[in-house]
């Protein structure tokens, strides 16, 4: 087995799992075919193969596309030459990554006041780094998380923030409900796998319930994406995939019909804000946002 199949495996069983970690893996995956000599027409197959790994999750399509994008800008170039900078340019295309999950952190610990209650749903490594850097900052916050069934996603997220320090309490999926009002959640903070033209999400089956949960209680909910989250797919009509996991993560009954979506979309209407590098804005600025970040691509 590859180097690239090894990588595509582990993103699809979610041994990797996180929109950023995902889209790292596979530019780091990328990386090596150059560091051992590859070019494009190495690259594309190992792409492609990538790609194909989580279907619901942008930013993975987005590196992979990335990083096509930069090697092509560099195919004239010399093998020396070729390897040397474009090993550099995904050096940069990762360094970019890391500093907008920081400047995302910075912005949405802005709009956390003291002592409130934040709900978030599954894992994010960006929503956590809002809760830590709020907490850092001095705000003696709280965090209610929940299990993120069938995969228990939401384990990762409560045992972080309990490590940070921060009291955190856990609560199973359909609980959501009763503990926005028994908690008195202040806020809802949650991650996205992909951020649509029109400005709905798509993130861990249960967001969109959460999202109406948010809305009849009429509290904030703000989703959490830094611009490699965004679809320019979405701009040419085409429709996110849903991605349907294994029934076995489930349970097995026999002459019952299991279904096991791994993600729904949560509609522009019920999110109050998107939290992006570029700071925040309301979802409808979804579509300026893609075609200022994304023209490389809609031109190619």
């Amino acid at each position: 087995m590859s180097d690239v199949d090894i990588v595509a495996e582990s993103i699809r069983s979610m041994k990797v799992r996180g929109a950023r970690d995902i889209a790292v893996a596979a530019a780091l995956a990328l990386k090596k075919i150059v560091d051992e000599g590859g070019k494009i027409p190495e690259l594309e197959p190992a792409g492609e193969k990538l790609k194909a790994a989580r279907p619901s999750a942008i930013a993975l399509p987005n590196a992979v596309n990335y990083v096509m994008y930069l090697a092509d800008g560099n195919k004239s170039l010399s093998d020396e030459e070729f390897k040397e900078k474009t090993m550099k340019d995904i050096d940069g295309f990762l360094d970019q990554m890391a500093k907008s999950v920081k400047k995302i952190a910075e912005i949405g610990a802005e709009i956390i006041r003291e002592g409130e209650t934040l709900l978030t749903h599954c894992q994010s490594d960006t929503v956590f780094e809002i809760f830590s850097k709020a907490w850092d900052d001095g705000k003696k916050i709280k965090v209610v998380c929940t299990e993120a069934r069938p995969r228990h996603q939401g384990y990762l997220t409560a045992r972080k923030c309990s490590e940070h320090g921060i009291p955190t309490t856990l609560v199973i999926d359909s609980a959501v409900h009763w503990a926005i009002r028994e908690l008195d959640v202040d806020k809802i903070f949650v991650g996205a796998d992909t951020v649509c033209a029109n400005g709905d999400v798509v993130n861990k089956v249960g967001t969109s319930q959460i999202a109406l949960c948010a809305d009849e209680a009429d509290i904030d909910f703000f989703v959490a994406a830094d611009s490699l989250k965004f679809s320019a797919e979405s701009m040419m009509g085409r429709m996110v995939n849903i991605e349907e996991r294994d029934t076995s993560e489930v349970t097995e009954i026999p002459n019952v019909t299991i279904r096991n979506p791994g993600f729904d979309v949560t509609e522009a209407k019920y999110i109050d804000a998107i939290i992006t590098e570029e700071g925040i804005m309301p979802p409808q600025g979804a579509y300026p946002l893609l075609k200022e970040k994304y023209g490389w691509e809609l031109k190619g």
